[in-house]
């Protein structure tokens, strides 16, 4: 442990060189502050990824593991992500960041092959925990487009743009001397090119006999031994894909007219079948119209009835405007299958792996644009299966992220009771089919939650320990508000036009479940946790009228409105009287005048069902003031053991009773810096506008006086309202004009400069750097407190740091964290007793201050710097300048390995970790520079080293800044590979055994080897050597499978082994060389001579 005196300035402190560090003693200063123990080092930090969850961005390719069931899906920007059962899920990346065209495993080999938009192949190998890439192999003269492997084959087939198919070693990653050149695959009769190879696959019975679809709608069945075409199977129509019939005497091709025809392979001059599955059959019997492209189609067959073929795309045109759709045509019965989003790819999933026996299919899984769906073949109807994994994250556009690590124990089930009754029914009763892999061994226990708010006004909760993610909860607070039917309800008063109901921050309190959200129509709604449902008879609304002290032009009605009188702390004056605040407000709105008086949204006034989870306590909207829209919120703090919710813009702060449903406090943000005590202010507006329902307070009849006060600063005669009210610290109107709330922290501290006793009070920080304290006096509890009114002082500006404030904190003297007072949940609906049992407060009470001594440490954190102050003496003893060149985007105070730091993200990309309260650099690490205002506004620490942020539009990632996570991210992580007996090959049968008709298996080794098929040409493609050899080892080594990894990685690392063997050997035997001629020479010159003469 290091002992640090905060008498005395910290020596040997080196910072990043984007950012300094000073730390200062005051002369007031108490001695028993002198030594605080800090444990924190640089060694308990490091960074790195941890797991990511949701919807793979930009999906273009998939794959399926029948065996080891499990799913690959590459992107559009290079991702690749591994799905097995619940919870097991892995990412990688390619680092070209080129599009993955295409994916095939090696089956029960866990391994992967992935072609890349920009000509490169990749071996990946999945029998690690974090897959790397053994070989990869760069093309510099063709372009890939189609690839296919067959099952326990170590022959990969690759078909270029040029129309010529290339054959790949998959174990050495080496081009065989084999080539299938187009022009010989193609008759010598055609003259045109036949386009690129858009399918490739051996027959099923016969491996020696290869089908090439080429684009022109050209298909051949070419002989691999005899290095000939059998067969030339020609339509006027392009060709999508091909598939094969088990028992490989057929297949069938889809085309760009929406036709699919089926071919005998003996009988090339004539397609055995043409249908056009979505086409209008004329009654002439003249050719039906043409469809869209039949993209993919997929024939499978059963062993005790009809075949199914499984199809995407083909619509006809008429159906403009129609969701994209998948068809599964079974014996006479078509069944054409809607999907929410364009398809992507569909595989159908099958029994067994073997492609020459009966297929056996049960499921299809459709992968779109922006989900995954399983389709139950089983059942009738072809209900889909219910998605374990967390890719819903999406569903409406991701707003504002929070992460809460190491939550109270029962939070969690109490989520998913509730959330569990919020299911959709009619999902296939069947397994989900991908459950390969196994969970990781982690040892972390403690509970996470994530919390997202949504676009459309929705909330969700997520279950995120052990590095899983799994939905628990979801909140539709646009349930609060009537629906705009039609365009001429919606152009009221909405000052968004997309997305009203939009979730801009939220507050929540894990301890009491209350919730406080605010939403783009400058809306809060207070929530509070019930297990019963209840129907709301009228909802609870609070409307604020919130407006800037002046303007910049010479408006005559530059201030704000009355606020109730306030009262001194701990007096018993009650706030002015206001109607009820359920009536509707008499806002104007005509077309006239100027909109006044009116909030953005209509809260419904028809009874609301509230099912058991969160329920409206309380909701309320800042009003449009002379024409001018209320001004986004962007601040937001609740407290339950204060009854209190305090909410900021760039107008000012208001502070709402939730209790009384009154409000106590709306102020200025110049105000504020004026200390007051009691708290009163003028009335302040100058025109007599109609009372809003349950409002701050009306503006009384402008009288000369206030009309005096409310000219504009432009204004010719003398206007003393803003020295009034402001303090000697803020001398710029244009700073008054811009400074906008930015952060809450509420606390039990010293209220003024040198207090003795501590009460609840609320830090306030602005986006100029100023940080005020204020006052707050609450009531008794019990009845008392929901009768007397709450008492609130500004007390003035407190201290001052660069750049806009970003979060507050209070440490003991001690350094321990003091967490803001709660109150213990109950349930609102329950009976009075239960609600007593729960309801005492929990006592915060930090330790009295003696005359003269600091018992607490205020840690404040801007854009550019952090300080520590000293409580109640106000002095400075710690600051750091973070960054100069930068800001922080993204700043907590987080507790970490038994102690408290500081974690900021910035947005040049670093994160930064500081000790507390002596702010020593302990990590900085240039991890992530900002390419996204959605990374800024979604980024968050949480406590014990954990983090998160959207990645993309559709993906969660979590980073953990801890080392012991880290280090244990090995055991943590899922496995992916797991030991499976491969299925025994289908039986041949007597009479196919003895009279042939069986699969003919070919010696592709003897075929495409060097021996027979020579080396290919060295310019065609670059082997690069891949990063997991050794990694690979290691990784897997710590898993089950640790011993099967090392013997395939040892196998792969064989032919570079032997090879340095063989360079020993001819070193050693040119050295053996060498010394037998010396011998030789040696023997020469001494032949002659006698013993003695030597």
């Amino acid at each position: 442990m290091k002992k640090f005196n905060i008498r005395k300035v910290l020596d040997g402190l080196t910072a990043a060189s984007s950012s300094s560090s000073s730390a200062t003693a005051q002369p007031g200063t108490p001695r028993e502050n002198d030594a605080i123990q800090e444990t924190l080092q640089s060694d308990h930090f490091q960074l790195c990824k941890t797991v990511r969850h949701g919807f793979p961005y930009q999906p273009s390719s998939m794959a399926f593991d029948p065996v080891q069931k499990i799913l690959a899906v590459g992107t559009q920007t290079g991702a690749l992500r591994l799905f097995g059962r619940a919870g097991v899920e892995c990412y990688c990346q390619h680092e070209s960041g080129a599009a993955v065209i295409q994916l095939q495993f090696l089956i029960n080999e866990g391994a992967l092959v992935s072609a890349l938009a920009d000509d490169s192949i990749h071996l990946w190998n999945l029998r690690q925990k974090i897959p790397a890439i053994l070989h990869s192999l760069k093309f510099s003269r063709e372009r890939i487009t189609y690839c296919h492997l067959p099952f326990q084959s170590k022959w990969l087939y690759i078909g270029t743009e040029r129309g010529n198919i290339h054959i790949v070693n998959v174990e050495s990653f080496t081009l065989s001397g084999y080539v299938i050149m187009w022009n010989k695959a193609i008759e010598l009769s055609t003259k045109t090119h036949p386009g690129p190879v858009v399918h490739i696959s051996d027959n099923p019975m016969d491996e020696g006999k290869l089908l090439i679809g080429f684009e022109c709608g050209v298909v051949v069945l070419w002989d691999l031994k005899s290095k000939k075409a059998d067969c030339r199977y020609s339509y006027d129509e392009a060709i999508h894909s091909v598939a094969w019939h088990h028992e490989g005497k057929q297949f069938v091709c889809s085309h760009s007219d929406g036709t699919l025809t089926t071919w005998n392979i003996r009988i090339p001059a004539k397609s055995a079948q043409i249908i056009t599955p979505h086409g209008k059959q004329p009654k002439d019997g003249k050719k039906p119209e043409p469809c869209k492209p039949i993209l993919k189609v997929e024939y499978k067959t059963t062993r005790a009835g009809d075949p199914f073929m499984v199809l995407s795309g083909g619509l006809s045109y008429d159906t403009v405007g129609r969701r994209a759709c998948l068809t599964v045509m079974h014996g006479k019965s078509t069944a054409v299958l809607e999907m929410d989003y364009p398809i992507v790819d569909f595989l159908t999933l099958c029994e067994t792996p073997y492609p020459n026996d009966f297929q056996e299919p049960y499921a299809v899984l459709v992968l779109l644009e922006k989900d995954l769906v399983l389709i139950d073949l089983g059942q009738i109807g072809y209900p889909i299966f219910e998605n374990p994994y967390p890719l819903t994250i999406h569903e409406s556009p991701v707003t504002c992220c929070e992460y809460f690590v190491d939550c109270p124990a029962e939070l969690i089930p109490a989520l998913y009771s509730v959330g569990s009754r919020q299911k959709r029914q009619g999902y296939s009763k069947k397994e989900w089919p991908i459950s390969g892999g196994n969970w990781g061994q982690g040892t972390q226990s403690y509970p996470e939650i994530i919390i997202t708010g949504h676009a459309d006004g929705s909330i969700k909760f997520w279950d995120a320990s052990a590095l899983m993610l799994q939905v628990l909860y979801k909140l539709k607070t646009a349930k609060v508000f009537e629906r705009a039917r039609g365009k001429e309800e919606k152009a009221n008063a909405e000052i968004v036009e997309e997305d009203p109901f939009a979730i801009q921050t939220l507050s929540w309190c894990p301890e009491s479940r209350m919730l406080c959200v605010a939403g783009v129509s400058a809306h809060v709604i207070i929530y509070r946790f019930s297990k019963q449902e209840v129907t709301t008879e009228v909802v609870q609304l609070l409307e604020v009228r919130m407006q800037c002290e002046f303007t910049d032009g010479d408006s005559p009605d530059p201030g704000g409105e009355q606020t109730p009188t306030l009262p001194t702390p701990g007096s018993s004056s009650s706030p002015q009287e206001s109607e009820p605040p359920t009536q509707p407000s008499t806002g104007s709105n005509s077309s006239d005048g100027p909109r006044d008086n009116i909030p953005c949204l209509q809260v419904r006034s028809s009874p609301l069902k509230q099912s058991p989870g969160y329920q409206v306590e309380l909701v309320i909207q800042l009003v449009w003031v002379s024409g001018e829209p209320p001004q986004p919120i962007t601040s937001l703090a609740i407290n339950s053991s204060y009854g209190l919710v305090v909410f900021g813009n760039s107008n000012g702060l208001a502070v709402v009773d939730y209790l009384q449903k009154t409000l106590l406090l709306n102020m200025g943000t110049s105000e504020l810096y004026s200390p007051s005590d009691p708290y009163q202010r003028q009335p302040r507006s100058p025109r007599k506008v109609r009372q809003p329902s349950g409002a701050t307070c009306d503006s009384n009849d402008g009288s000369n006086t206030s009309e005096d006060r409310c000219k504009s600063p432009t204004s010719d005669s003398k206007d003393n309202s803003f020295t009034r009210s402001r303090s000697s610290s803020v001398t710029s109107i244009d700073r008054e004009s811009r400074e906008a709330i930015s952060s809450f922290h509420f606390c039990e501290s010293y209220p003024r400069k040198m207090d003795s006793v501590v009460g609840p009070c609320l830090l306030v920080g602005t986006t100029q750097g100023t940080v005020m304290m204020v006052a707050l006096s609450l009531p008794p509890g019990g009845d008392q407190r929901l009768q007397q009114p709450v008492g609130i002082a500004s007390c003035g500006s407190m201290v001052e740091l660069k750049g806009g404030i970003l979060t507050m904190a209070l440490l003991d003297a001690t350094g321990a964290l003091l967490p803001p007072s709660y109150e213990p949940w109950y349930d609102p609906n329950a009976s009075e007793e239960e609600k007593e049992k729960s309801r005492r407060r929990r006592p915060a009470s930090p330790p009295s201050s003696q005359e003269g001594q600091d018992s607490q440490f205020a840690v404040l954190c801007s854009e550019k710097q952090a300080k520590v102050v000293a409580m109640p003496s106000q002095t400075r003893i710690y600051k750091h300048n973070i960054t100069e060149t930068s800001f922080v985007l993204r700043a907590d105070v987080v507790q970490m390995a038994g102690a408290n730091c500081i974690a900021c993200f910035c947005a040049n990309g670093h994160i930064m970790t500081l000790s507390l309260p002596s702010l020593r650099p302990l990590l900085d690490v240039n991890y992530l520079p900002l390419t996204d205002m959605r990374i800024a506004r979604t980024f968050c620490f949480s406590n014990l080293g954990q983090a998160l942020y959207l990645t993309s539009p559709t993906e969660i990632q979590r980073i953990t800044y801890s080392q012991e996570t880290c280090d244990n991210r090995q055991e943590m992580l899922s496995e992916l590979f797991t030991p499976v007996e491969t299925p025994e090959a289908p039986n041949r049968g007597f009479f196919k055994g003895l009279f042939g008709g069986g699969a003919q298996s070919l010696d592709r080794e003897d075929l495409f080897g060097e021996t027979g098929a020579g080396k290919a040409s060295r310019s065609l493609a670059q082997h690069i050597p891949g990063p997991g050899g050794m990694e690979g080892m290691k990784g897997a080594a710590s898993g089950v499978v640790g011993d099967l990894a090392r013997a395939r990685i040892a196998l792969d690392e064989r032919g570079q082994k032997l090879g340095e063997l063989e360079d020993r050997t001819a070193a050693m035997m040119s050295s053996a060389d060498s010394f037998s001629k010396h011998a030789h020479d040696m023997m020469l010159k001494y032949k002659d001579k006698k013993w003695y003469q030597l």
